[in-house]
């Protein structure tokens, strides 16, 4: 994290062109900063409050599913774990990346309290009327500012490189107001869930096929290995066009058969990326292979999604589904929240018990809802598996996790 924050400030000083002053971002920023540490950068509150919105959501949905009356039904499950969690979790991702990438400084302080009471607020009207105008306003209204704030960002820092996230958190808050027309016009709503499980895929894609390689490479280096990652070249690039292309294609004709292959394509295409990041040599630590885990799922989730298109009798559509959101999606944000949490809070970037324990209840949570999909016999008990599990990842990382991200930084 110190070498990410002073290039940085290398970056800001020599785009200012002025001496080292206290208005300069990442490390300078939380050196000057004297609020509450949850403020101290974005992804404080939004990896505590994405965590314990999971661990209390999915129990909740569950628990009507089940039997008891409630309004949380699929529709609500769908939309709080889309734009629920992981819109807060890519919040607090890129609240703390974008500055690292930009050279500005980070949103602290008031403006990203108000930011994260915006997202409370999503979740309180979802919670109290899942189907009112009131909170399609008050709901969809986060994830606008939010893209508004990342184009501000990027657009301010000419960070070009990353315009493609700025497109993605866009489409993002689009599909989210797509979700709640569904109330006025109801064939919006299977497009609106494609169109946000695809920008989460794409965002896997492209941020995750950057981290990590880079993350595995450094570790290796560390552990003197002589076998590290492939270097990025032109196959890496025309993988993730094919993961767009395969999405695109997956919103607006779904059924069609090249969809499928194009999908079952990507998949093939994202796991022969994996395949050149040595992922045997990084076996022995959690947080590294957990990452690897989570890219896995991505490229499997595409292969089963594109294989339900293509035989929707033997693969059913779930399958897919809950591979790419329990599976790579779960796996993937609670990789990168346990990460840059350790890196962030000034700690070492080593997994305790806790940690590795929370990683393997997120593989076994999503093993276990997929596998619901294929055995539907066993339904009832393999959903409850997977929601118990689900539950523990998140309880593990809130109990383990939540004390860091409430506390000031430790001093170097």
């Amino acid at each position: 994290p110190a070498q990410g924050d002073r290039r940085a400030d290398r970056l800001w000083l020599r785009r200012k062109a002025v001496p080292v002053s206290p208005a300069m971002p990442s490390a300078a920023a939380r050196r000057q900063y004297n609020g509450p540490a949850l403020l101290s950068f974005g992804f404080r509150p939004f990896f505590l409050g994405a965590a314990v919105w999971a661990l209390i959501a999915v129990p909740l949905w569950l628990w009507v599913h089940f039997g008891e009356s409630g309004s949380f039904d699929r529709d609500w499950h769908v939309h709080e774990m889309l734009f629920g969690y992981v819109g807060g979790v890519i919040a607090g991702f890129l609240l703390t990346a974008v500055p690292n990438w930009t050279g500005r400084l980070p949103v602290t302080g008031l403006a990203l309290a108000l930011l994260f009471a915006l997202w409370i607020a999503g979740r309180i009207a979802m919670l109290a009327a899942p189907v009112h105008p009131a909170t399609a306003a008050v709901d969809g209204a986060f994830l606008l500012v939010f893209a508004g704030l990342i184009w501000r960002e990027v657009l301010a820092g000419r960070n070009w490189r990353n315009l493609p996230v700025a497109i993605m958190v866009t489409l993002l808050a689009l599909a989210n107001l797509a979700f709640h027309a569904r109330i006025v016009l109801p064939e919006l709503g299977p497009q609106a869930d494609r169109g946000a499980i695809g920008m989460i895929v794409l965002l896997i894609a492209f941020i995750g096929g950057r981290v990590v390689p880079s993350f595995t490479r450094n570790w290796l280096l560390q552990a003197r290995q002589a076998r590290l990652p492939a270097p990025a070249d032109k196959f890496d690039t025309a993988a993730v066009i094919l993961v767009a292309v395969s999405i695109t294609g997956w919103i607006l004709l779904p059924d069609a058969a090249l969809t499928g292959a194009t999908l079952c394509l990507a998949g093939l295409a994202t796991l022969w990326r994996l395949a050149r990041w040595r992922t045997v040599l990084v076996l022995s630590d959690p947080l590294v292979w957990i990452m690897h885990a989570g890219y896995a799922w991505l490229g499997l989730g595409l292969i089963l999604a594109g294989a339900h298109v293509l035989d929707p009798v033997a693969v059913p559509r779930t399958a897919g589904l809950h591979a790419l959101l329990a599976g790579a999606a779960g796996v993937m944000t609670l990789a990168m929240m346990t990460r840059a949490t350790l890196g962030h809070t000034g700690r070492d970037r080593v997994a305790d018990w806790m940690t590795t324990a929370l990683f393997v209840a997120i593989n076994l949570a999503a093993i276990c809802r997929v596998a619901a999909a294929f055995a539907p016999d066993f339904g009832v008990t393999l959903l409850t598996a997977a929601g118990l599990l689900w539950a523990s990842a998140f309880g593990l990382f809130v109990i383990r996790y939540g004390p860091m991200l409430v506390r000031p930084r430790l001093a170097p």
